[in-house]
């Protein structure tokens, strides 16, 4: 357990800041409520329990759980327009310190980009600024599955985005800040975790 004095040194020595979103940014993990607002909340649940013994990748546990879930474009709209996202306390005010710093904020989340968007709106954080797994639409709104492409989608996902982040802009120290096991997997590359 780091001293306050220890945890502001490490705010005064980054150069980035990367959070993790559900659970930490923002109250609510985003696959559950999207899960209950489509009506497959117990399902779903019980499928991330099993999912937890770590005999599934992140992407296959993924895969099942929108498989179950299909929610279309309109569904997920309307989460976030009648159940928008609730930011953990403390967490705008922080944000806006790292900005008055001139300290890059990144959110990284293998939830959902159409919810982090919206967080990130709420916090001032650029859209470029947020790493998270795309869900993909038919024409008519329907689920079309999501982009395995991206790196969030992957076991090991935010770690990758991470390196990708200190390559691209040449950072030094980047701390990483999330609530689970794949937020500290991210460390290293990150230097500090929270």
């Amino acid at each position: 357990m780091s001293s306050l004095s220890q945890l502001k040194e490490l705010f005064r020595r980054a150069d980035a800041v990367c959070f993790d979103v559900d659970s930490t940014v923002i109250k609510e993990e985003g696959i559950d409520e999207l899960a209950k607002f489509c009506g497959v909340g117990d399902a779903v649940a019980e499928m991330t329990r099993k999912a937890m013994g770590g005999s599934l990748t992140f992407k296959a546990a993924l895969t099942e759980r929108l498989a179950l879930i299909r929610p279309s474009r309109e569904q997920v709209q309307a989460l976030i327009t009648e159940h928008p996202p609730r930011p953990t306390e403390g967490i705008k005010n922080l944000i806006h310190r790292l900005h008055q710093r001139n300290v890059q904020v990144f959110l990284i989340s293998g939830g959902f980009r159409s919810i982090v968007e919206h967080v990130a709106t709420e916090l001032d954080i650029p859209f470029t600024n947020v790493y998270a797994n795309r869900l993909k639409f038919y024409f008519n709104g329907e689920y079309a599955g999501f982009d395995e492409a991206q790196l969030t989608a992957e076991s090991g996902g935010k770690g990758k985005v991470i390196g990708f982040l200190k390559e691209k802009y040449r950072f030094q120290n980047v701390v990483m800040i999330g609530d689970g096991a794949t937020d500290m997997e991210a460390c290293p590359p990150a230097v500090s975790f929270i």
